[in-house]
């Protein structure tokens, strides 16, 4: 891997994406900082003016899209990381949120990363280089009441990086996932309700949005910038990790989930073998 990479960041105008790309800077790596307009990114431009590059992105625009990554190509020669950070996320079950948020939700989680992604890798089978990072959550294995759709996102961005992985490693590419738990970065100020109430939900979605209401400190364990040192390091390890698991209780709760999957996977084995044809053998892949 080279001494010196170059990122694309997306969601860089705060949260995880701004303290990536701080430290990322600071490790004396180029950053391009993609961010919506509206981000003051001048700060950073002003303490790296020679490896900051700031680039307006809503990543729904399939335009802005194309400009930003030929942009920052034409900057610094090619990207050697592509971080898909930018997130947006709704609350309410499933039967209340409104559709427009929930293709929102998608368009932005899932739809979005899957065309930067094809944007890169042309360049980076080019040069048999570069490395795709895909921001996930705890949520992207396991989901809760009112997050549902979110989670959904999330599930399926886990399931695209593993197929891609697999497809790319051969070329001498790499990609994982990142599977944060709650940390500091003021996601709880850009999270909202979505769509109408009902009560038959309030003793689930309901108390699950009351309780992410209710934001204490210990909800939030967290730190973005330690999160941000664990990201490069693993970018830059020599076997990285596919799953990068940050955040105690992150850590927790995907383990409860993966403990109770187990107990039904483990006491299915005759089930599953019981609806095969008769005297068939292995499935081969």
């Amino acid at each position: 891997m080279n001494d010196t990479l170059t990122w694309f960041i997306t969601g860089a105008g705060s949260g995880l994406g701004a303290a990536l790309a701080e430290h990322a800077l600071e490790t004396g790596d180029r950053v391009v900082i993609a961010a919506r307009s509206g981000h003051d990114l001048s700060a950073v431009r002003e303490r790296h003016p020679e490896t900051a590059f700031p680039v307006a992105l809503d990543v729904v625009d399939a335009e802005q899209r194309r400009q930003a990554i030929a942009a920052a190509t034409e900057w610094a020669g090619g990207i050697d990381v592509l971080v898909n950070n930018a997130a947006i996320d709704f609350l309410g079950a499933l039967e209340e949120q409104d559709e427009r948020d929930i293709r929102a939700q998608f368009e932005v989680n899932v739809f979005a990363p899957i065309e930067l992604i094809r944007l890169v890798l042309p360049g980076m089978r080019a040069r048999r280089s570069g490395t795709i990072v895909n921001i996930s959550s705890m949520d992207g294995i396991s989901s809760l009441p009112a997050n549902g759709y979110y989670s959904a996102t999330k599930f399926a961005l886990e399931g695209l990086t593993e197929a891609l992985w697999q497809e790319i490693e051969p070329n001498g590419l790499r990609a994982f996932l990142v599977e944060p738990g709650s940390f500091r970065t003021g996601i709880e100020r850009r999270t909202h309700v979505s769509g109408r109430t009902i009560p038959d939900y309030d003793a689930t979605s309901g108390a699950f949005i009351r309780a992410v209401s209710a934001v204490r400190p210990e909800q939030f364990p967290g730190d973005p910038d330690r999160a941000a040192e664990a990201i490069i390091g693993n970018v830059r390890a020599a076997k990285p990790r596919h799953w990068l698991v940050l955040g105690s209780d992150a850590y927790r709760r995907i383990d409860e989930k993966l403990s109770r999957f187990h107990a039904e996977f483990d006491s299915g084995r005759e089930l599953a073998a019981s609806t095969d044809f008769p005297g068939s053998g292995p499935a081969v892949l």
